[in-house]
């Protein structure tokens, strides 16, 4: 058993990748070709609507997708962002990387998303701009958050990396905020083969700046109008994902609800299954769910050949990188909570009902024998 099948995802879109990527090949524009705009065409229409489709920047990677949206906006040294402590180091990294400082609130324990409450507590007069994290596969609470910025003046950056496919009252993750960022990485809800992302926004200037940014800040070639980078999502991967998006919209997005609907209908009587917050859809880039004693389990499922996995032990807060953090010296019950006690389990589309039903069954026993 695979804690992610990317091998049985890829099958059902085999064909039609092995065609887009010959395309790649015959026509020999291995950056900047014609897959990268069809996918942000794609991708822009599947956010927005078909007569006011979002503008799409593919680019090389989630990470960058990040540091692009930072960079557009103008954020940099002096600058503060508010971000969770719960979450892959991407996203306060990226704060550091632009010369900004990363700000931790606390988060929700119920559904791992930043606490809008907590947000408030720690804006400051050298605040810009917020991050949430649409943690494991749904989106944070965007009427709160975003009725906050607008009170204080805050720009929010939508981390989708782990939602893309996922919806809160009909919008789309990916188009909350003024921009919004994905990663196509293997493991993610809609991957590729390799490193790949997009940024996402409404504004048709922003867009114009992001384009430029992630193009060593040109419009024209040897024109550098703004400081830029090299964040390009090149042919190859373009060709992939664009070649996966429509299995991934017409059919893995229900299938992956399914999966998870089953896991939590079995599973809620036991022990905490994801709670979606009301509005939301889930598409559980991770099934993370937090037993009774997280270690055991973790050894009674490897004793069945069941993998598991843990994110994220170690939160942000308590990494070494930033340990001069003012804000790494507070304390985050619900992140210190979180990281001690969950566990995801394997989790794919096309995960068999054979399947679930051995892992369902195995921490079924766990938590009632503990």
């Amino acid at each position: 058993m695979q804690f992610i099948d990317i091998k049985t995802i890829h099958a059902r879109s085999a064909d039609t990748i092995d065609a887009a990527v010959a395309k790649v090949f015959e026509h020999g524009r291995y950056i900047n070709g014609p897959e990268v705009y069809a996918l942000e065409a794609a991708l822009g229409e599947f956010l927005g609507t078909p007569d006011k489709p979002l503008h799409c920047v593919a680019v090389a990677s989630g990470t960058m997708a990040l540091e692009i949206a930072l960079r557009a906006l103008g954020i940099g040294p002096g600058d503060e962002v508010i971000t969770t402590p719960f979450t892959w180091i991407s996203t306060a990294e990226t704060i550091a990387l632009v010369g900004a400082t990363p700000v931790f609130a606390d988060i929700e324990l119920e559904t791992y998303n930043i606490d809008s409450k907590e947000v408030e507590k720690v804006i400051t007069a050298r605040t810009k701009a917020i991050i949430p994290v649409d943690l494991f596969g749904q989106m944070a609470d965007y009427p709160a958050l975003e009725a906050i910025a607008q009170k204080h003046g805050l720009k929010i950056i939508e981390d989708a990396a782990q939602s893309f496919g996922a919806e809160q009252n009909g919008r789309k993750a990916g188009s909350a905020g003024i921009v919004a960022t994905t990663s196509f990485f293997p493991a993610k809800p809609l991957g590729g083969y390799g490193d790949g992302g997009a940024v996402f926004t409404a504004d048709p200037e922003l867009a114009e700046t992001i384009r430029a940014v992630t193009n060593h800040g040109c419009k024209e070639r040897e024109s550098h109008y703004v400081l830029g980078t090299n964040g390009r999502c090149d042919s190859l991967q373009a060709a992939i994902i664009h070649a996966k998006f429509p299995n991934f919209r017409d059919e893995e997005i229900t299938l992956r609800q399914q999966v998870g609907a089953r896991y939590s209908e079995a599973l809620k009587d036991y022990t905490t299954v994801p709670t979606i917050h009301p509005g939301n859809t889930h598409i559980y880039a991770q099934y993370t769910i937090r037993p009774k004693n997280r270690d055991s389990l973790g050894a009674a499922l490897k004793a069945k050949d069941i993998p598991s996995a843990v994110y994220y032990r170690k939160p942000l807060h308590q990494q070494a990188v930033f340990a001069d953090l003012p804000c790494a010296k507070k304390d985050f019950p619900n992140t210190d909570k979180a990281s001690q006690e969950v566990i995801s389990l394997p989790f794919h589309p096309y995960l068999t009902a054979d399947d679930q039903d051995r892992i369902i069954e195995t921490v079924i026993e766990h938590e009632m024998a503990t």
